[in-house]
């Protein structure tokens, strides 16, 4: 019997080392990377979670300085931040909160520039689009309105497309396009819930050009 039991287990030895040396290498070679995808997976994770630490500290020292009303150190973090970490949230909402702080202190080219940079360069749909409304609005002022109007089209995020349509009615009623505008305005107050206080300013804004949102069928 026990000799019985040696030949069953030798013949399995030799079925396995057949087996190794015919399939060893390629399971090694699967093993091996899917260890090393592994330790990568875990090493961007950590990478991850490192820059997104730098980058929040890095922000809230800039959120202290413009709560500060400091403009000249909200810029230079802003750059520090956009150099080291340009693909974290921190980046894109420094950038809107700096440009805020600049065009408020006066340099407009500056607020311009960082809200381009973020309408560019952000990573995220929202964050891009809310850059780009900010930036219209800023051209608007200029009496830049063809380049206001070719941001809003760059405007994409779902999210904001009845606020994009406000502001484009703006820009197209400082052109003198009243009737453009008029359409603008309604499609901006047919895509805002109509709890938001938001909606009876374009209310406002269609009455004043003698339209009634309601009677328009603006109204949902």
């Amino acid at each position: 019997m026990a000799n019985q039991l040696d030949l069953q287990e030798q013949e399995q030895l030799d079925e396995f080392k057949a087996f190794w040396k015919q399939y060893g290498n390629a399971i090694t070679w699967v093993v091996t990377i899917a260890l090393l995808a592994f330790a990568g997976w875990n090493g961007w994770n950590w990478w991850q979670r490192e820059q997104a630490a730098k980058a929040g500290a890095l922000f809230e020292v800039l959120d202290t300085a413009a709560q500060a009303g400091d403009a000249a150190k909200t810029s230079q973090v802003f750059d520090d931040l956009k150099e080291r970490h340009p693909r974290t949230v921190f980046a894109q909402q420094a950038g809107l909160l700096a440009a805020k702080v600049q065009y408020q202190a006066g340099a407009v080219d500056r607020a311009q520039a960082i809200l381009g940079w973020v309408a560019d360069k952000g990573s995220e749909d929202e964050y891009r689009t809310l850059a780009r409304l900010r930036l219209a609005g800023v051209l608007m002022d200029a009496k830049k309105y063809d380049e206001a109007l070719k941001q809003l089209d760059a405007a994409t995020s779902p999210s904001f497309a009845a606020l994009v349509a406000d502001r484009r009615g703006d820009v197209l009623l400082a052109q003198g396009k009243r009737e453009e505008a008029k359409a603008a305005f309604a499609a901006s107050y047919k895509g805002l819930d109509e709890r938001l206080e938001f909606r009876k300013i374009v209310e406002a804004k269609l009455t004043a050009l003698g339209v009634a949102p309601a009677a328009s069928g603006a109204a949902p």
